[in-house]
Formats: C-alpha cells, sequence, structure tokens
C-alpha cells in the first residue's frame, strides 16, 4: 500500500499556491477587500438592512475571483473535458479542499458561500446526469460562468430530512393551450434564491406520504407568476440567502421537466456522495489550520513567565484533536479513493456508510478543533479578530445540512446492522 500523494498532485497544489499568490492574494488587499475577511467580515458582507442578504459588492469579489481562476483554468478542474474541465478525481478534490480550508480564511476558498477557485458544480453533474439536451446547452455553461443560477428546493418548512412527506404538489394543467402543470406549496432554505433565475424544485405528483416514488423536479423560473420570496432566515452565521419560498398557482410547460416524471428523488441523491467527501474534507482542513494556529499560539504565549505549550491542560486535548485529524485524513482519502473506481449507484450500496462516516465526523471534529483554539487563546481567540469564531459558526451547520449527523449515522448504522448495504439481512433471516 502506498499512501503518499501522487507527485502530479502535489505538482498541481503548488500551482494553486502560486495562482493564489499571484492573482488572489492581490485582489485580496484591493480597495479594503480584507474588510471581507478580518474582524469586520460579519457587517462587511451582510446587508443587515435588506433582510440580511449579502452585500452585492461582497458578490461582486467572490465572482471577479472564480473568473481569474476560470482563466486561468482551476474553476473548472473537477468538471468533465468536455465543459472545460479536467475530470478531477473525489482523491484529489479531496486533497485540495483540505489543502485550502487548512489556510485559513480568504478569497482563494469561502465555504461560507460554497466559494472556492476550484469549484463544486453538483447542478452541472445533476443536469449532466438528468436534463434535456435543450436543458444542457441553455444552463451547463450559463451555470459555470454564473449567468444561470439554479436554487434548490427540496426542504420545506414542516420537513426536512424526510422528503418523501413533502406537501409540496403539482398537477397537470393546460393553459393558453399549452400542456404542463400547477405547482402549489412551500419551500424553506432554498439558498441563492435572491439572484437565482430558476429554483429545482421539487414536488408530489403522485403516490402518497412517504412514497420515495411519486416525486418530481421541475426547473422554475424565479419570474414566474406565484413564486414568491416569503421571508429570509437569519442564521447563526450572516449573511443568510436561505428564504422560505412559496409557490401559489405556478404553471410551467413540459419542458420544465428536469429529470423523468415521479423518479426525481434520484436527482436530490445525484451528488450527495461527491459533496459530503469533498465537505468533510473541508471541515478537515478547517480543524487542522484551528490545530496549527493553537499549537502556535502555546509555543508563543508566555503566562507566569512560562510557554503556554508547557502545561498538559494544553497539550493533551490538541494531541487527541491532532490524533483524530490523522486517522480521519486516511479515512478520508480511502474512502475518495474507492470513490473512483465505483460509479453512483455502486457507492450507494457498497460504500456510501463510509461517506457518512467521514462527513458526520469531520463536522463534528472541526467543530470541537474551533471550540479549542478559543479556548487555547482565551479572550483574543473568542473576539472576531481571529477566526475560529467564524469558523464554528460556518461549520456548525454542517451537522445539519447535506443530512443530519443523526441521518449519517442512522446510514451507517443501517450498514453495521444489516438493515441496507452489501450484508443487508433478509426480514425473515432477522426475525
Amino acid at each position: 500500500m502506498d499512501f503518499a500523494l501522487p507527485p502530479d498532485l502535489v505538482a498541481y497544489l503548488a500551482e494553486l499556491d502560486a495562482f493564489i499568490a499571484r492573482e488572489i492574494k492581490p485582489l485580496e488587499r484591493e480597495n479594503d477587500n480584507g474588510r471581507f475577511f478580518d474582524h469586520r467580515r460579519e457587517w462587511a458582507r451582510t446587508d443587515f438592512e435588506a433582510g440580511g442578504l449579502p452585500r452585492h459588492e461582497w458578490e461582486l469579489l467572490l465572482r471577479e475571483a472564480k473568473t481569474r481562476a476560470d482563466r486561468a483554468g482551476h474553476l473548472r478542474f473537477a468538471l468533465p473535458r468536455r465543459y472545460g474541465g479536467r475530470g478531477g478525481s473525489n482523491l484529489w478534490m479531496a486533497v485540495i479542499r483540505e489543502h485550502f480550508a487548512s489556510q485559513g480564511l480568504g478569497l482563494h476558498n469561502d465555504l461560507q458561500n460554497e466559494h472556492s477557485i476550484v469549484g463544486n458544480f453538483p447542478l452541472v453533474t445533476m443536469l449532466e446526469t438528468y436534463g434535456t439536451d435543450a436543458q444542457k446547452a441553455a444552463y451547463i455553461e450559463a451555470s459555470i460562468r454564473g449567468e444561470v443560477r439554479i436554487a434548490f428546493g427540496l426542504t420545506e418548512p414542516d420537513h426536512g430530512s424526510d422528503a418523501t412527506h413533502m406537501e409540496t404538489r403539482a398537477v397537470r394543467e393546460t393553459r393558453g393551450g399549452v400542456e404542463g402543470w400547477r405547482i402549489d406549496g412551500e419551500k424553506m432554505w432554498t439558498t441563492g434564491m435572491h439572484v437565482a433565475t430558476h429554483c429545482a424544485t421539487f414536488v408530489r405528483t403522485s403516490g402518497k406520504d412517504g412514497d420515495a416514488s411519486g416525486i418530481t423536479c421541475f426547473l422554475v423560473p424565479t419570474s414566474t407568476p406565484g413564486v414568491k420570496v416569503e421571508e429570509y432566515l437569519w442564521t447563526f452565521n450572516m449573511p443568510t440567502d436561505h428564504p422560505r419560498v412559496s409557490f401559489t398557482d405556478v404553471f410551467v410547460p413540459d419542458d420544465a421537466l428536469f429529470g423523468p416524471v415521479d423518479r426525481g428523488l434520484a436527482l436530490a441523491q445525484c451528488f450527495v456522495h461527491e459533496n459530503r467527501i469533498r465537505q468533510a474534507a473541508s471541515s478537515l482542513g478547517a480543524a487542522v489550520y484551528c490545530i496549527n494556529e493553537s499549537v502556535t499560539y502555546a509555543r508563543e504565549r508566555k503566562p507566569f513567565g512560562r510557554p503556554l505549550a508547557d502545561n498538559q491542560a494544553i497539550q493533551w486535548p490538541l494531541v487527541e484533536l491532532a490524533t483524530q485529524a490523522e486517522m480521519l485524513r486516511l479515512l478520508i482519502r480511502k474512502t475518495a479513493h474507492e470513490m473512483d473506481g465505483l460509479s453512483r449507484d455502486a457507492i450507494e450500496r457498497t460504500l456510501s456508510d463510509k461517506v457518512s462516516m467521514c462527513n458526520y465526523w469531520a463536522n463534528r471534529m472541526c467543530c470541537e478543533a474551533a471550540d479549542r483554539a478559543m479556548q487555547v487563546h482565551g479572550g483574543i481567540g473568542y473576539s472576531r479578530h481571529k477566526a475560529f469564531e467564524h469558523i464554528y459558526r460556518h461549520h456548525r451547520r454542517y451537522r445539519i445540512t447535506e443530512g443530519s449527523e443523526e441521518i449519517q449515522m442512522r446510514k451507517i448504522a443501517g450498514f453495521l446492522f444489516g438493515f441496507m448495504g452489501p450484508n443487508k439481512v433478509k426480514e425473515g433471516a432477522r426475525a
């Protein structure tokens, strides 16, 4: 077994670092852009008078960083070559995401906005897999460039982790001689609706509550009459672009169908494993940043005339976190490597539990590392002049989103006890 990173991956990390130093860091320092990353970050990013939405200049800065990364050939790295990418693997993306997050806050990688100079494009994967030829032509390239933005309408006010009980409905209807569907209902946490051109809206079209079948996805233009942002939910980490959206007597033609009728949940699961393993790597990287900063500070800080690092009360919690980080890194990279050799269906059947292990533990460990970094740094660690409070507040959400850690643990338990997965026990044998 060889645990060394491939030489070409190591070389690419160096290429990315050089690009960041040459193009991104100077942009980060221009025109007081540092306010988006230092102690002023929450106020600089948030337009509190406009419902807590992201400030326009903040989003323009993120777009400029992406444009520069795209021009340099990095933004599309994970995409297929037919879309200008390099077909970057899960292993490479996991290593890149950890590497970026371990460097701390910066314009190169700001996960509060799912922003990175090496992009994550789950909707491109969904369109490539389930879109019609017309949808692919209209939306894929435009979405990469930021000209089309598709929000994701799955969660509802009364239904979160269990999407099979969604109450939003679509029924067949003809208007003005056009065959289509009428949609009525509400969605929650529909991130990015303030700039979205479309909303991938999941609705029940047949069956009964609890059925996995009977759910369909539509690409609904946000300008469609009856689509309304009711409120933006203020969150632990501001700004917010997570609204509750209502759909009242919304009509869409048949060409708005995204994927097969009654099989829409497959779209929601299309990118889940890739997203979870990359998110785990990012949380690991942020945890490593917190650990490293704490070790450096503990060696430099000298209360009572001796380095803080001399105290075992400081050493041991960081030892435990550093040990967990080393073990987690191996599991993430092993799992990502195995994912690269399997189809999505095979990952779901045989490796889904390992992806969940990586994800829930990395997100939890990151919060613990940020909390410990605050404790080691004392008052300055609790202040906004250090990044730890921001890291904690942001990564805390990952223990809820992308499948809560309870949902992830339920998946692991299903594999472990034979309720699902390759060792599934037949019902009669279980009894």
